[in-house]
């Protein structure tokens, strides 16, 4: 017999461009090539994927570029030894995409003020209101751990880019210590942080053994399961 009681929604936008910041520890790019995979498997039209984080050379949602492309996400990247580069080189392709986009296009941008001045140089390429920009946030993050912390980043992040917040993604979590508790903590926050933005928490995110184990009614968010991709340089196959 069906539990319904654990049945829940997916992640679903209109808009077709997906901007995802966050601060290191946050699970940006993880939360961006889970996001990628998704949209692969359940959207017919083309899906991207581009790396804009000039901030963290590890953890970068371009090390997944076979995976994701084995399931037909096209990886907006550098050709050649470029694409491994220490610091990620913008393309004029990705500019392009923002302008003209053919399906659905998740933009991986470090999430800090500075980390976001990439999103300036491409912020004419940007249509008001045709775009999401998401926070997505680990309360237990140094900067994004009370409500005031994460609102002046949020503020800092939206001056730097010269584009507006839309919404914000629960991803609190302690990696492989992550439990219920901490993620139902971290949505609690996220919250809090939305009321004071006047933004919706769009959907929370975590690890698919936590995801089994929460109810949906007590969230009533979409819910996305995370399953690693992305690995610590020591970790990767030589």
């Amino acid at each position: 017999m069906t539990d319904t009681s654990r049945t829940y929604s997916y992640p679903a936008f209109t808009r077709d461009i997906i901007t995802i910041v966050g601060g290191y520890g946050s699970g940006k790019s993880e939360v961006s090539v889970n996001l990628a995979r998704l949209f692969a498997l359940s959207d017919p039209r083309r899906v991207y994927i581009a790396d804009l984080d000039i901030i963290n050379p590890y953890f970068r949602s371009r090390e997944a570029v076979k995976e994701l492309e084995a399931i037909g996400v096209r990886s907006l990247i550098p050709p050649g030894d470029q694409a491994y580069a220490d610091l990620p080189i913008i393309i004029p392709q990705i500019k392009g995409a923002i302008k003209q986009t053919e399906g659905k296009l998740i933009l991986d941008v470090g999430g800090d003020d500075q980390g976001a001045r990439v999103l300036s140089s491409l912020s004419d390429a940007f249509v008001p209101d045709a775009y999401e920009l998401l926070l997505v946030l680990n309360a237990n993050r140094p900067f994004t751990s009370t409500v005031e912390g994460a609102r002046k980043l949020m503020r800092d992040i939206e001056a730097s880019s010269r584009l507006s917040f839309t919404g914000i993604i629960s991803n609190t979590h302690l990696l492989e210590h992550t439990t219920v508790e901490i993620v139902m903590d971290g949505l609690k926050l996220a919250r809090a942080v939305g009321e004071a933005a006047s933004l919706p928490v769009v959907f929370v995110s975590a690890t698919r053994s936590v995801i089994e184990k929460l109810d949906p009614q007590k969230i009533n968010v979409p819910l996305l399961p995370l399953d690693r991709s992305l690995l610590k340089p020591w970790e990767r196959r030589v």
